[in-house]
This record gives C-alpha cells, sequence and structure tokens, in this order.
C-alpha cells in the first residue's frame, strides 16, 4: 500500500501556530518560520518607509500604490505573508476591512535570511508566479545586494542586480530612488 495522502494545511493550523513564527500555507503544506531578525527587519523597514513615502499622496508622492507591510494574503487556500507587498491602486482602490488581503498584490518584496532563503527563493516565488504577482524583489542583508525580478510567460526573469551602496531605480519604481547602503546597518 502507498503512504496515506498528506492533510492539507488550513487556516486554523496557522491559527493554531506556536507564537513568535510568521505561519503560512504553500502548495497545502503550513510552514512556521521565525520572525524576522533585526536585519531582515530593517532592510523592510527602511525599503517599505522609501516606498510608502514615495508613493503615498499625503506624503507629496505622486501616489498610485497601496504599500503595506507583511500584509497576509489570503489566495484561495494558500496564505502567504511577503515582508512588503505593494498594489496598483487600479488593483487594490480601497483597504478592505478584514484582516487580510484577498487579491494578489502586483509588487512583492522579500528579504532573504538564512532561516526562510529556500522557502522564498523556491517556494513563495512558485506560488506569486502562480498568483500573476507582476514584480518580485529579493534583498540580501548578508550578501548586500537586491535582485529585481518581473513575470514574463508566467516564469520571473532578472530585471537588475544590485550590491553594496549602489543608487538604485528598479521597476515597478523607477521614480524612487533607493540607496541600498541604508539597508545594510554595518
Amino acid at each position: 500500500m502507498g503512504e496515506p495522502a498528506k492533510k492539507r494545511a488550513t487556516y486554523q493550523d496557522v491559527l493554531d501556530a506556536p507564537p513568535g513564527v510568521v505561519a503560512e500555507i504553500v502548495n497545502g503544506e503550513l510552514s512556521c518560520l521565525p520572525r524576522p531578525g533585526p536585519r531582515h527587519a530593517r532592510a523592510t523597514t527602511v525599503t517599505s518607509g522609501r516606498l510608502r513615502g514615495y508613493f503615498d499622496p499625503d506624503d507629496g508622492g505622486p501616489g498610485g500604490w497601496q504599500i503595506v507591510v507583511e500584509p497576509e494574503l489570503h489566495l484561495r487556500d494558500e496564505i502567504l505573508v511577503p515582508d512588503i507587498g505593494g498594489w496598483r491602486v487600479a488593483s487594490l482602490p480601497s483597504l478592505a476591512t478584514e484582516a487580510f488581503f484577498a487579491v494578489p498584490p502586483d509588487f512583492v518584496f522579500e528579504v532573504l535570511s538564512p532561516s526562510t532563503r529556500r522557502h522564498d527563493l523556491v517556494d513563495k516565488r512558485a506560488s506569486y508566479a502562480r498568483w500573476g504577482v507582476e514584480w518580485l524583489w529579493f534583498i540580501d542583508p548578508d550578501a548586500s545586494t537586491l535582485e529585481a525580478f518581473r513575470l514574463a510567460d508566467g516564469k520571473y526573469v532578472l530585471d537588475g542586480a544590485w550590491g553594496g551602496d549602489t543608487v538604485v531605480h528598479a521597476e515597478p519604481f523607477p521614480l524612487a530612488t533607493m540607496n541600498l547602503a541604508r539597508l545594510w546597518p554595518d
């Protein structure tokens, strides 16, 4: 006899996850990864501040985007929590009252850390492609790099890679200036 079929994880599994972890469901499997460490959190904070500050019309920016830190995405039976999600206002004209987002973002930003690297680069990248997330950025604080990908024919294609203290103008935010030196606290 073959192995019994694995039980698909449910949102109740996410709710029952131990404290101090980020619980997600990708391809029916529950992943519980540690909360971000300080270098990871700093890269997320600086990037979200830069993007929100530039694209928030309340701060004098041109608007056009909703930028959210750690949005909980409920995409059918998958639960994903990117470090940053971004929606064009045309895709998400207003924020819902639920504690989650049911609309896939147009842009996702993930910070790689030793505990999340494989999960982000393999499992979540494939899921974001399935859901049609147009732009995907990976920041690696240990390597001091930013890689920007765009979705083409269902697969991510490298749009650009930068490192060190480079000043970056990357799609989908070419007008925003990202000084990578601010992301690396060392």
